[in-house]
């Protein structure tokens, strides 16, 4: 009887650390990248609530995010796609379950005053972050000028000192992202973006990332996380509220609101229906997050930004977003 009630009181307790286990909220990581601040929206206006899901958004700096993530702090957290194989290879394997946007013109190559064109870069110096995404964004457009990367000299540079790097005329082109792009161009009078990611659409997808043991433990949580994306979509696409929402997100990136809403121009939010094409189709090239995903991955490679290529068919789980467009 004794070893019949300690089971019993055993299984209760089991139960019960469970039960405690599913109530505790889905942590997300999240940062300053239109697409991502987005997610502000939802947690606002209560939307997680009424799916029925409770989601506790946690603000960082964009490496900070990923290393919580890495160090098991939260569950997901918000990364490109290129990102999101960094951090696999670094130990910390996830899987994309919904794509926010891709970048449609926040990630620049800006060049001085007298420099029009990728193809006026040949024997400059660029600064950029090597292994980057805007490393691979100038490696694309400089393709596409008929260069090669031996055709310019590339400086180093972290991505938060390229504006200063920039004005101090070290490099005669930096590359980098909004808000930095957007501050190298205040900080040179008369410089200009001669490349940015809306000339490539699809090198780099934005997407919600969760760890593999989260996804096979809260499936129905995260399905209810993702419904009600569209809702922040349409929230900034419709005329009447699309101000409330640029006012959310800026007052959490903490800068003016009109400030704030010249970034969204150069992001291109995707619904759920319009991710899950991307992220179903199997075709090559920028096309296809899969497609894009394999080109990060060689640049990532041959960069030595890790040694050993990823495993791409499992770095994302389309089904998620399928069930929630069949339920609609």
């Amino acid at each position: 009887m004794r070893f019949l009630r300690s089971a019993l009181a055993a299984l209760t307790a089991t139960g019960l650390a469970a039960s405690a286990l599913l109530a505790a909220p889905l942590r997300v990581a999240y940062s300053d990248w239109p697409g991502w601040t987005a997610l502000a929206i939802a947690d606002q206006k209560g939307w997680w609530k009424e799916a029925g899901v409770d989601v506790q958004l946690l603000w960082f700096e964009y490496g900070p995010s990923m290393e919580a993530f890495t160090a098991g702090q939260v569950d997901a957290v918000t990364v490109t796609n290129g990102d999101g194989l960094v951090t696999a290879a670094g130990g910390a394997k996830n899987v994309a379950i919904m794509l926010t946007d891709y970048s449609n013109g926040n990630d620049m190559i800006v060049a001085r005053p007298g420099i029009n064109s990728i193809a006026d870069l040949k024997g400059r110096k660029v600064g950029i972050e090597i292994g980057f995404v805007t490393h691979l964004l100038l490696l694309n457009g400089l393709q596409k000028a008929g260069l090669t990367e031996a055709d310019v000299e590339l400086v180093p540079t972290p991505t938060n000192q390229t504006p200063q790097v920039l004005a101090s005329r070290q490099v005669d082109a930096i590359g980098a992202w909004q808000p930095n792009s957007g501050e190298a161009l205040k900080a040179v009078p008369g410089s200009k973006a001669i490349y940015t990611s809306a000339n490539q659409p699809g090198l780099i997808y934005d997407a919600v990332v969760v760890t593999p043991q989260s996804l096979a433990t809260r499936r129905a949580d995260w399905v209810k996380f993702i419904s009600v994306w569209d809702r922040v979509v349409a929230h900034l696409a419709n005329p009447d509220t699309r101000e409330d929402g640029i006012r959310i997100m800026a007052a959490r990136a903490g800068v003016d609101p009109k400030e704030y809403a010249a970034f969204l121009d150069g992001t291109r939010f995707l619904t759920l229906a319009e991710g899950h094409k991307i992220m179903s189709s199997t075709e090559e090239g920028f096309g296809s997050l899969a497609g894009s995903s394999r080109i990060a991955d060689a640049f990532s490679v041959k960069n030595g930004v890790y040694a050993t290529p990823q495993d791409i068919p499992s770095s994302f789980d389309a089904s998620l977003v399928a069930e929630v467009l069949k339920k609609e």
